[in-house]
C-alpha cells in the first residue's frame, strides 16, 4: 500500500498544479509539463535547516542545496529521492539486537499502568509501522495506538513535508492516530509525552503581554488557528494544558484534508488554570498549578488574546475547540460578529450531526421534508448536544409547511445526568431551557420530569436516538431493545462521544438487540459488523472531521468577514475530495451572504462571477500539497 500511494501521488502531482511546501502556490502545470514548485527563501543555514521541520528535508537535500545552505558533510553522501525516503519510514528494519530497549518512546512515569515489557515490544520498529505492527500483536490497544503516535510525532517533529505526505496517502489508517481516539489518550498523559514544544501556550501569567508575544510566532503570516482552554477535552473532562494536543491533532486533518499551508497553521493553548485535582497533585503536569479563572477575569484573558491574533493576523480564521459549555456558548456569541470564527463543538459538530439526521430521514424512504415530522431524543445538553438542537431547528424551519414563529422544537426531547428536560427543572441554563418539554396536548402522556433514557424510548418510540454525552455504554441492552420499537422502519441510533471508550454504544449491540434494520453512526470510528449470509451492518462514522476542514478552508479562501449559520448549514447539507466540495460550499454561501472580500488575486467579483463547478476547482487549486521546494537562502 505504501509505496504504490507513494508513487500514484507523485503521477497526480505531474498531472496537475499544486500548492508546494514553500509558501506560494505553484504555478498550474502546462499541458504536457510537470508542475514544478516555486523556490522557497529561508533566512537559515547549515544546522539550523536540519532543525526546522518546516524546511529539513533530511537526505533529499541534492548536492546544490548543500552546498548553497552549508549542509555539505552534514549529512551522509548519498542522496534519496523522496520514494526513497518514503519507503524507509514504512519498511525500515527493526532492531533486532537483544540488547535493545527503548529509551525515548513512552516513559512509565507518564503511563503508570503500562507494563515495561509490553513498552518494550512496542518500540523495537522505532521507524517502521509494518514491523510495529508485526511486533505487537497481542499487545493492548493503547499501547500500540500511542507507539504509532510516537513513531508520526517524531517525524512530524523532524520532516513536516514527508509526514503530510504519509498522512494524506494514509488517512483512513492514520486518521485514528492522530485524531479521535488516540488523541484522548495522548491528552491524557502529555505532560510525561513531552519532548517538543508545538504551537503557542498563552496563560493567565501572560495578561497584559499578549499583544506582544504573539510576535513570538516565527511565521509571519497564520491563516488557520484552534485553541482549546483544556475545560473539555472530548469525553474526558478538565485537562488542562495536556488539550495541546486537540489543536495539534485538528490542524493536522486540516493540513491533510483541507490543504491549508502547514506553515499557516497554529495551535494554541489558553491556560486560565485546572480545577483536575489530579493533574495539579501530578508532578510532572507542565500547567498553571491553580483552579480556573472565572467570570469576568476569565473572559478578559480570552479577550486579550482575540485582540492579539487579530492585532497581528486579522484574515486568520480561529476555531475554537472543547470549551465547557458555559464559555463555548458565551464567546461565540462574544466573537462570531467581531471575527472569523466558529466553535467546533457548537457549530462543527451540529452540522455532521445534522448531515446524519438528514440521511436518516432518506434511509426510511422519506422526502427531506419529513425531517419535521422525526422525534428525536437527545442525551446529553452540554454545547455539542444544544448545538446540534440549534442548526437541526433553523433546518427545519426553513423547511415548507413549518411555522417559524413556534415550531422546531417539539420534535426533540432532551435528557442529561438527571434525566428528561421539561419546563419543571429549576436552574435550567438559558440554551436548554428552550428545548425543556412542556406539559401540552402535544406531549407523550406520562413523561415526566426527570424520565429515564429508557421509559422515554419505551414511550415515545422516536426515530433518533443521538448520543452526546460522553457516558460510555448509556444506550445499554435495555434501551436499544426498546429502540426496536421505534416507529422508524430504520431506527437511527449515533453515539457521537469521543473517545472511543466515552461512545455511548457499540456497533455489535446494535444491530444485536435493534435489529439489521439499523442505522448506525458514531463519533470514533469502528469496524464494521458481519451480520451472517454475507451481509455486513455498517459502522458509519459522524466525526466532525468530514466538516470543519471544509469549513475553515471555504471561509479562508472566501476571505469572510465572519462564520455565519448559513455557511455552516451549506456544509452540513454537501458532505482531500469532499473538502473541496465542503470549502466550495462554503465560499458560495459567503458569496451569497455578501461576506466575502476575496483573498489574495481572487477579489470578490471574480467570486460572485464563478459558477458552482468553477468554484470547486478555484477550491481545489488552492489546496497545499506537500511535496519539497527548492529553497534559497536570502543571503
Amino acid at each position: 500500500m505504501w509505496r504504490h500511494a507513494a508513487r500514484r501521488s507523485s503521477a497526480q502531482i505531474r498531472r496537475s498544479g499544486v500548492m508546494s511546501s514553500s509558501s506560494s502556490p505553484a504555478a498550474p502545470a502546462a499541458a504536457a509539463g510537470a508542475a514544478v514548485p516555486g523556490p522557497c527563501i529561508v533566512h537559515k543555514r547549515g544546522t539550523d535547516i536540519l532543525h526546522d521541520p518546516w524546511f529539513n528535508k533530511d537526505t533529499a537535500f541534492p548536492m546544490t542545496e548543500r552546498d548553497r545552505l552549508g549542509l555539505r558533510g552534514l549529512l551522509p553522501p548519498r542522496v534519496m529521492s523522496f520514494e526513497q525516503q518514503y519507503d524507509r519510514f514504512s519498511e525500515s528494519t527493526p532492531s533486532t539486537s537483544p540488547n535493545f530497549r527503548p529509551r525515548d518512546h513512552l516513559i512509565s512515569a507518564a503511563l503508570p499502568n503500562v507494563a515495561c515489557d509490553a513498552l518494550a515490544a512496542c518500540c523495537v520498529a522505532v521507524n517502521s509501522f509494518r514491523s510495529l505492527e508485526h511486533n505487537t500483536r497481542g499487545e493492548p490497544d493503547t499501547i500500540v495506538a500511542l507507539a504509532k503516535w510516537r513513531i508520526l510525532n517524531r517525524l512530524h517533529d523532524r520532516n513536516e513535508t514527508l509526514y503530510y505526505r504519509v498522512l494524506i496517502d494514509n488517512i483512513k489508517d492514520f486518521a485514528p492516530i492522530i485524531y479521535t481516539p488516540t488523541v484522548g489518550l495522548v491528552c491524557e498523559n502529555y505532560s510525561g509525552l513531552f519532548r517538543r514544544p508545538r504551537g503557542m501556550y498563552f496563560s493567565a501569567k501572560d495578561k497584559g503581554e499578549m499583544m506582544s508575544m504573539i510576535y513570538n510566532w516565527p511565521a509571519e503570516k497564520v491563516d488557520m488557528i484552534v485553541v482549546t482552554d483544556g475545560s473539555r477535552i472530548l469525553g474526558l473532562g478538565d485537562l488542562g494544558v495536556q488539550g495541546i494536543g486537540i489543536p495539534i491533532g485538528k490542524l493536522d486533518v486540516y493540513v491533510a484534508a483541507a490543504g491549508i499551508n502547514p506553515q499557516k497553521v497554529l495551535p494554541i493553548m489558553l491556560d486560565v488554570g485546572t480545577n483536575n485535582t489530579k493533574l495539579l497533585e501530578d508532578k510532572l503536569y507542565l500547567g498553571l498549578r491553580q483552579p480556573r479563572l472565572e467570570g469576568e477575569e476569565y473572559l478578559s484573558v480570552v479577550d486579550e488574546f482575540m485582540e492579539a491574533v487579530h492585532a497581528r493576523w486579522p484574515k486568520a480564521v480561529v476555531q475554537f475547540e472543547d470549551f465547557q459549555m458555559k464559555w463555548a456558548f458565551e464567546t461565540l456569541q462574544r466573537y462570531r460578529n467581531r471575527f472569523c470564527m466558529f466553535n467546533d463543538d457548537v457549530q462543527g459538530t451540529a452540522g455532521v450531526a445534522l448531515a446524519g439526521l438528514l440521511g436518516a430521514v432518506r434511509a426510511q424512504g422519506r422526502p427531506l421534508s419529513d425531517f419535521t415530522k422525526q422525534k428525536i431524543v437527545v442525551v446529553g445538553a452540554g454545547s455539542a448536544g444544544i448545538g446540534v438542537l440549534n442548526m437541526a431547528k433553523q433546518a427545519m424551519l426553513r423547511m415548507p409547511g413549518i411555522n417559524r414563529s413556534g415550531e422546531g422544537h417539539n420534535q426533540f426531547w432532551v435528557l442529561d445526568k438527571d434525566g428528561l428536560i421539561t419546563k419543571s427543572r429549576k436552574g435550567l441554563d438559558p440554551a436548554v431551557a428552550r428545548y425543556a418539554r412542556g406539559f401540552g396536548p402535544e406531549e407523550v402522556q406520562d413523561l415526566h420530569e426527570g424520565a429515564s433514557l429508557v421509559e422515554v424510548v419505551r414511550k415515545l418510540k422516536p426515530h433518533v436516538l443521538l448520543g452526546l454525552s460522553g457516558v460510555g455504554g448509556i444506550f445499554n441492552e435495555e434501551v436499544l431493545k426498546a429502540m426496536k420499537e421505534s416507529d422508524s422502519p430504520r431506527p437511527a441510533i449515533f453515539a457521537m462521544s469521543n473517545p472511543t471508550t466515552k461512545a455511548e454504544c457499540t456497533p455489535e449491540d446494535v444491530f444485536k438487540y435493534v435489529g439489521d434494520n439499523a442505522v448506525f453512526a458514531s463519533g470514533s470510528p469502528f469496524s464494521n459488523v458481519t451480520l451472517g449470509n454475507g451481509r455486513q451492518g455498517y459502522a458509519n462514522q459522524a466525526n466532525n472531521m468530514y466538516l470543519f476542514p471544509g469549513i475553515g478552508l471555504g471561509a479562508l479562501l472566501s476571505g469572510a468577514r465572519h462564520i455565519t449559520d448559513g455557511m455552516l448549514q451549506s456544509a452540513a447539507e454537501c458532505i482531500r475530495h469532499i473538502t473541496a466540495r465542503v470549502g466550495a460550499a462554503v465560499v458560495r454561501a459567503a458569496v451569497d451572504e455578501d461576506l466575502a472580500e476575496g483573498r489574495c488575486d481572487v477579489d470578490a467579483r471574480d467570486l460572485k462571477s464563478m459558477t458552482e463547478a468553477d468554484t470547486v476547482d478555484f477550491v481545489a487549486r488552492k489546496m497545499w500539497y506537500p511535496i519539497y521546494s527548492p529553497l534559497v537562502n536570502d543571503k
